[in-house]
């Protein structure tokens, strides 16, 4: 029987709830700096988070949702500068603490760390998202206590595809069976079972409606002892929230 020794995180909705507040009114500053008329709403926002990556959920809106755009330059340029510019305003938002940590997320950290279990990052995000949310929530130090933070374009095929998660186990030196990952959408979900990782979803109102088949268990957060967690999918955690004992529960069922 395996035992549980490290816990990966994704981030975007996951650590915390960046994509409406966050990236999507980033993106929307970066168009107008370049003097774009383009305006990315809740529901548009919505439907572009079907693609992982920033530049790819560009590239999907020029094909599918702004068919008539005409450029004379380079697009991939274009694309390149906007998103350069939009990691600039998301930076900037988190340094003016406009975003904060889901519930349970730093509690969870800080109980993982105590008991030696061994931690990670990985996302689609840009390292510097990832490095800004991490520093302006649970502070600099904090970046030294994730063994391994593979973010953005370390491998060339994003979630849904395993790749990353595949490279973090590498970097690790962990079998999958020793592992818990904590993901928030059907995308990071095919890619971390995909990469045969025992998967908790905490889903969030842009993702209630995907397909989290063959996760451990689904919870609209991990909760607090004063806010508990509700259980959406799978079996009772006989718990308000999660807690490093209810993971080892969970991994031992699976493992």
């Amino acid at each position: 029987m395996a035992q549980l020794k490290a816990l990966l995180f994704d981030v975007d909705g996951t650590m915390a709830e960046t994509e409406r507040d966050g990236h999507r009114v980033a993106f929307n500053c970066a168009f107008k700096e370049l003097g774009l008329d383009w305006e990315w709403d809740d529901a548009l926002y919505g439907q572009l988070l079907t693609i992982t990556g920033g530049k790819e959920r560009l590239r999907y809106y020029l094909d599918s949702f702004n068919t008539d755009f005409e450029y004379g330059g380079d697009l991939d340029a274009l694309i390149k500068d906007l998103h350069a510019r939009k990691t600039k305003h998301y930076v900037a938002q988190l340094e003016n603490s406009a975003l904060s940590l889901r519930p349970g997320i730093e509690r969870l950290i800080l109980e993982a760390k105590s008991a030696g279990l061994r931690l990670a990052i990985v996302t689609t995000t840009t390292p510097a998202n990832v490095t800004a949310l991490v520093s302006n929530t649970l502070g600099k130090e904090a970046l030294d206590w994730f063994e391994c933070i593979a973010a953005g374009d370390v491998v060339p095929a994003k979630k849904p595809a395993p790749d990353i998660y595949d490279y973090c186990l590498a970097q690790m030196n962990l079998d999958a069976a020793e592992c818990i990952v904590f993901e928030d959408s059907g995308n990071g979900v095919k890619s971390s079972l995909a990469a045969n990782l025992p998967t908790v979803v905490t889903q969030n109102g842009y993702t209630a409606e995907d397909d989290f088949s063959g996760a451990l268990i689904v919870l609209d957060h991990l909760g607090e002892p004063a806010l508990p967690c509700n259980v959406i999918v799978g079996e009772s955690l006989g718990a308000p929230y999660v807690s490093v004992a209810v993971l080892q529960d969970l991994h031992q069922k699976v493992s």
